[in-house]
């Protein structure tokens, strides 16, 4: 059985054909060439157009087929991960009415701490609601106090993932993990949280109907199936955020499993049973692909905003022309520490792991006679290592406290300074994976339809690449680490 896999991320559109018999993926492709601009009109603001990820989604998926070699009828069934916490507003003809206020948006900040002051922090807490901070249905409350002429004319509302299944399908739904992303799901009383719509005067009308996460959610439209060259009426049969999926191609389902990635975000997602709240708001809670009323299954996230953005725009700024593998070989010639350079990669919204505050990305140590180019690229992936070890701490208070980390072998974890920087310090051993988002997706879409019989089959046939092991000489880090935590310590306590 062949299944087909999109991932809508912020910086690409990807697609991947997979063989659900050998568990191996027969072609990807990513588009565009270079990364989608993230749009920032005001100080804060993060907003992408939901018609060009549905173009490139298109572009994605017939070049992966050709790179497949495979004949599209043979494809039986599509699933779908992408960035989380967007919003998408659409208007009865199925038109979004403005851009999507994408996931490191911070418009919304100050509007969730009022609507987590009218439920009270203690309820927020108890019905893991996560402090509803600059969440999806924060967001919606901002559209409806500072755009009521848009907030009238919306139908419904979706997640970028839902949208590109509206697309594929003229299906308009959701899931369950979707809406406790956006903090619209009540976990202690498995519904939709109806105090929240109505603290913040919203109606469910707006959110759309339930589908589960593995399982038919709609049929692939003739006209979209002739285009993309597919069989019409093709299932489909997963959806998932890019976290959640992104454990799930890991094999990362039970309590006490983590997952991490380092794309444009850098996340640590771990699996535990238990209804836990963060009393700082600085990691969250969400239903993950497995969660049931009978088997809880949170997903809790640290995230920071900026891990691969930093990277992209070091390479965009300052690189000259320089590619990725470049810039890892040039970081690798310098130590440990950068000679004393450091970087605060917080430069891509408000940080939740730093309680919503917005440090910036600041460049600390500079010293002219004796950085380069190459020091910069290293202290820019020390920076980011430092802000998971940084973000990894608060997560020890929620209980997730991991022997091993898995991680897939793309984006900075193809660096060897960052994932060797990462296991130093955490002291955690870091396996490899040859898979990524559109490949967990199309894994879990087999899932979805059938052809696993459960979630343990699906992650059966991984295949390990390689273990990084915490180094025999970390004391280096260590102590950059060590500085560079101070100097952040010490700017927070200072705003």
């Amino acid at each position: 059985m062949n299944t087909l896999g999109i991932d809508i991320g912020s910086s690409f559109i990807k697609a991947s054909v997979y063989d659900a018999q050998t568990g191996r993926s027969l072609s990807k492709a990513t588009v565009p060439d270079l990364e989608m601009r993230i749009n920032a009109p005001h100080h804060g603001w993060a907003e992408q157009s939901p018609e060009l990820w549905w173009e490139y989604s298109r572009q994605a998926v017939i070049q992966a087929i050709a790179l497949s070699g495979l004949s599209p009828a043979s494809i039986n069934a599509i699933g779908i991960t992408y960035q989380m916490h967007g919003l998408v507003c659409l208007d009865r003809a199925g038109n979004p009415l403005r851009p999507s206020i994408i996931w490191c948006d911070s418009r919304a900040v100050e509007t969730g701490d009022l609507l987590t002051a009218r439920l009270g922090m203690d309820y927020c807490r108890k019905h893991l609601l996560n402090s509803p901070g600059n969440f999806t249905a924060s967001k919606l409350l901002w559209v409806k106090e500072n755009e009521p002429e848009i907030f009238e004319k919306i139908h419904r509302v979706m997640l970028p993932g839902d949208y590109i299944g509206y697309k594929l399908t003229g299906e308009i739904n959701t899931t369950l993990s979707g809406l406790s992303e956006g903090i619209f799901w009540d976990f202690p009383n498995h519904r939709i949280s109806e105090d929240l719509l109505m603290a913040s005067g919203i109606s469910k009308d707006l959110l759309a109907p339930i589908v589960p996460a593995f399982g038919e959610q709609g049929r692939l439209l003739p006209a979209i199936a002739h285009e993309l060259g597919l069989k019409a009426g093709i299932p489909l049969t997963y959806r998932s955020g890019d976290q959640p999926n992104n454990a799930f191609s890991l094999g990362v389902v039970n309590p006490g499993e983590v997952a991490a990635t380092a794309g444009t975000s850098g996340v640590v997602y771990g699996i535990t049973d238990k209804m836990i709240a963060d009393p700082l708001n600085r990691i969250n809670a969400f239903a993950h692909v497995n969660h049931s009323r009978v088997a809880t299954r949170l997903g809790i996230l640290l995230c920071i905003n900026g891990a691969g953005s930093l990277n992209s725009w070091l390479r965009k700024t300052i690189g000259c022309g320089k590619d990725y593998l470049r810039m890892n070989d040039e970081a690798m010639r310098i130590p440990a520490g950068s000679e004393g350079l450091m970087i605060l990669p917080f430069g891509n919204g408000a940080e939740r792991m730093l309680r919503n505050s917005e440090p910036g990305g600041r460049v600390l140590g500079l010293n002219f006679n004796r950085h380069t180019q190459a020091h910069l690229f290293r202290a820019a992936q020390e920076g980011v290592a430092f802000a998971f070890r940084y973000g990894m701490d608060a997560m020890k208070d929620a209980g997730i406290s991991p022997s091993v980390i898995r991680a897939c072998h793309t984006n900075m974890f193809l660096s060897p300074v960052f994932r060797q920087t990462l296991a130093d310090i955490t002291g955690v051993a870091i396996d490899l994976y040859d898979t990524d988002g559109s490949a967990g997706a199309a894994k879990g879409a087999a899932l979805g339809s059938g052809f696993y019989s459960d979630i343990s089959e699906a992650c059966s046939k991984m295949e390990k690449m390689s273990v990084i092991e915490p180094s025999a000489e970390s004391s280096s880090s260590m102590e950059a680490y060590s500085q560079w935590k101070s100097l952040l310590d010490g700017i927070l306590k200072s705003e």
